[in-house]
């Protein structure tokens, strides 16, 4: 199946925008890319490094003409952008987003398409740690997974054009329903960058109750790095996520907790056979990791 979009407009040309604009350009996919933004500055880089054609500061001017639309701001923003322009998107266009909270998020972009207008959920496993079309890379999703979100409201052409844009990126392309995605990634994504924040304020609390005057972050190693890279992930985007998956990760921070709770106890019983018994366990299911 062979795509060509005729103009695609990319709403938030950060890392995820930035590398799909990129990769537009290199496979041939789009005879025009336009860039929409808050910061004209970050889209005169955009410009500079090819991820976009030009840019607007009125989306009006982008959307009128597109048949793809990419969302790729917070997810916190994706109904208002819809809600408020709504009015200028035109059948049979491809509204996108890649933003990694699905659930209920999908149903009411749905509802506020127009007619004719088809969207279609995307979530690209390949995020960095550093945001900023800076940071853009053509070959960002080569290799990786792509989860597509459908429902029954779905058009199955559209989903068709989606599923093989992300194909012609390099990524692995899976179905999955968006409240199951977001319990999925939940667990998998959301959690773990969870934990690396938090690990960063225990350590600036364990450095604040002490009197030793000593920069703890001084004497760290690789450990501690590889464990909080992704704490360097953008805070702006990261809040929109937890806040828009919380009851899951709330789940999730619970059976976190008690995990600790029981690591706590072993330590306090010095049980030493026990000890090791759930350390190999928990390095027989990261082996699994490859």
């Amino acid at each position: 199946m062979g795509i060509q979009f005729q103009q695609v407009a990319i709403i938030g040309v950060g890392l995820i925008g930035g590398s799909l604009g990129l990769l537009l350009r290199q496979k041939g996919l789009a005879d025009s890319i336009v860039g929409v933004g808050r910061r004209k500055e970050n889209l005169e880089h955009a410009v500079t490094m090819g991820a976009i054609d030009r840019y607007v500061t009125q989306a009006k001017d982008a959307l009128e003409k597109a048949d793809l639309v990419v969302l790729a701001t917070p997810v916190d923003t994706y109904e208002t952008h819809v809600r408020e322009w709504r009015g200028w998107l035109r059948p049979p266009t491809i509204v996108m987003d890649v933003g990694s909270v699905k659930g209920k998020l999908v149903e009411q972009l749905e509802n506020h398409m127009p007619a004719g207008v088809r969207f279609v959920g995307t979530h690209p496993i390949a995020g960095r740690e550093k945001s900023g079309v800076a940071y853009a890379l053509p070959d960002l999703f080569q290799g990786a997974r792509c989860i597509v979100t459908p429902t029954s409201r779905t058009d199955p052409k559209a989903l068709a054009i989606v599923q093989h844009l992300w194909e012609a990126a390099g990524s692995t392309v899976m179905s999955m329903d968006p409240l199951t995605h977001d319990w999925v990634f939940g667990a998998v994504s959301h959690l773990p960058h969870v934990v690396s924040f938090s690990l960063m304020w225990a350590l600036q609390e364990v450095q604040r109750q002490t009197s030793v005057p000593i920069d703890l972050l001084n004497f760290s190693g690789g450990g501690l790095k590889d464990t909080t890279r992704i704490a360097a992930s953008s805070p702006e985007m990261w809040r929109d996520i937890c806040l828009a998956n919380d009851q899951n990760l709330i789940q999730m921070i619970d059976i976190y907790t008690q995990c600790l709770q029981h690591f706590k106890t072993l330590l306090e019983t010095k049980d030493r056979c026990e000890l090791e018994k759930e350390l190999e366990r928990a390095k027989e299911t990261r082996d699994r990791l490859g």
